[in-house]
């Protein structure tokens, strides 16, 4: 098994993370000893396996654009998205604040508690049914701040395709 990064916090549990470059952390309680972390890491080795082999085609799929690149898709970003907000704000009668384009990497877009919406550049890179997707699921934030039954029978009023859109953003 590759290195693991170890953590130690004020936890009661042993967690795993594999993060986007497919590194592993393990988090562990203060008072953990090491054979029952080793123990945990052995238990979940297929699994760690498996994610870092979800990152790695993640990755692969969807490299990290060059300057030229980045430029190209924050442009795309700017001219595509407010009138994709605009059109699905008005099917489904709502009215965001405001909209922002980041260059966020963990997230393709957010609500603010003030209704405004944020979108990362990084989202053009995938098909046009997963970008309105994302709109369409934060639009529904400003109703249902939460990710509740009400929240996602919003998004499948306007969208009842939305679980196959979503499963495009994890390929």
């Amino acid at each position: 098994m590759d290195k693991v990064e170890l953590i130690r916090s004020r936890r009661r549990t042993l967690g795993l993370e594999v993060t986007r470059e497919g590194r592993v952390i393990v988090r562990v309680p203060l008072r953990a000893s090491a054979a029952s972390i080793e123990r945990f890491v052995q238990e979940h080795a297929e699994w760690i396996q498996k994610a870092q082999a979800r990152q790695r085609a993640r990755l692969a799929a969807h490299p990290e654009p060059d300057e030229a690149g980045q430029a190209v898709l924050m442009r795309r970003a700017r001219e595509e998205l407010p009138p994709k907000v605009a059109y699905y704000a008005q099917r489904m009668g709502l009215q965001p604040t405001g909209m922002t384009i980041t260059s966020a990497r963990t997230r393709f877009g957010s609500c603010s508690p003030k209704n405004r919406l944020c979108f990362s550049w990084r989202l053009m890179d995938y098909p046009e049914a997963a970008i309105d997707y994302v709109v369409v699921h934060e639009l529904a934030h400003i109703v249902h701040k939460n990710h509740g039954p009400q929240f996602w029978a919003l998004v499948e009023r306007y969208m009842p395709d939305y679980r196959a859109r979503r499963a495009l953003l994890r390929e």
